[in-house]
């Protein structure tokens, strides 16, 4: 599962990233996390407001540190 972090290095976009490697950690699933700085690579996915969360190339999350819930049903 390939996993980027859309922002731009922001508390938000670290805190993001730890805890979606902490989720995949406890499932036992393999994932190929990516933080994206490029500001020019995280418009290319229409997120306007960080962190954004793409997964297997489809945005599944823009605005806002996700919960562990809505990060687990996207580990499924």
């Amino acid at each position: 599962m390939q996993i980027k972090v859309l922002g731009t290095g922001c508390a938000n976009c670290r805190s993001t990233v730890a805890l979606i490697e902490e989720a995949a950690q406890a499932k036992g699933i393999a994932i190929e996390i990516a933080k994206v700085e490029d500001l020019k690579e995280i418009m290319s996915y229409g997120v306007m407001s960080t962190p954004g969360v793409v997964i297997n190339g489809k945005v599944v999350h823009a605005g806002g540190i996700p919960t562990r819930d809505l990060i687990d049903g996207w580990l499924k």
